[in-house]
């Protein structure tokens, strides 16, 4: 069963996630937060596996309360948001979000985003991916902010998974890509993470993406 934190100021938005999450047999909503301090607090006391988190909230913004969130690791964070590429976006998934979704998702993929959040998988909507990568593309190429040197401590094998992530590419995809176990694949993602200090693979993407590889 899947634990769920709904995290959102709107109340009539609240009730319908919960709504749809409550329709899936294998997921169980935990708690509601109105409020990004709320949130945290209850991610606190309640230890659900996901927190499905508005961006935009009273008294502590999405972005704040996922940093916590993740910072403590109390729970993965699936971000909800009404823009696509706002700086909202950016700043969730630097602050170690697992992915996000548009609020005008159908409730299907929804319900798929929660299962792959859990599963470990942060990449969860193919097209939103695709928009973030080309947003990378259209950036003017400059100097990365981050030294290429850190990419020193990981194996041929784990940068290969590295440039695959950058690509936006599920695990089961890099298993095809690069002939290996779904197994396998995870353990590279995890390796890597570790290595490089990050929070989720989609930090490992945006890295992939800001330096090219």
């Amino acid at each position: 069963m899947i634990r769920v934190l709904v995290a959102e100021d709107q109340s009539a938005v609240r009730a319908g996630l919960v709504l749809i999450l409550r329709s899936a047999p294998d997921i169980e909503v935990a708690g509601e937060a109105a409020d990004g301090e709320q949130a945290v607090a209850l991610a606190r006391e309640l230890r659900p596996d996901l927190v499905l988190m508005d961006v935009q909230m009273p008294r502590l913004d999405g972005v704040s309360a996922t940093r916590q969130i993740v910072a403590e690791s109390l729970a993965d964070v699936l971000v909800l948001t009404t823009f696509d590429l706002d700086s909202y976006v950016f700043g969730a998934l630097r602050a170690g979000a697992s992915g996000f979704l548009l609020k005008n998702t159908e409730a299907r993929d929804l319900l798929q985003a929660v299962r792959t959040v859990a599963r470990g998988e942060g990449l969860i909507s193919p097209a939103v991916t695709r928009r973030l990568i080309a947003e990378f593309a259209a950036r003017p190429v400059r100097e990365p902010t981050t030294d290429p040197a850190v990419l020193d401590v990981l194996t041929r094998r784990e940068r290969e998974v590295l440039s695959c992530l950058g690509e936006g590419l599920s695990n089961a995809e890099i298993a095809t890509r690069l002939e290996m176990a779904e197994a396998t694949v995870k353990t590279h993602v995890s390796r890597l993470l570790n290595k490089l200090k990050l929070r989720s693979r989609v930090q490992a993407a945006v890295l992939a993406q800001e330096l090219g590889i």
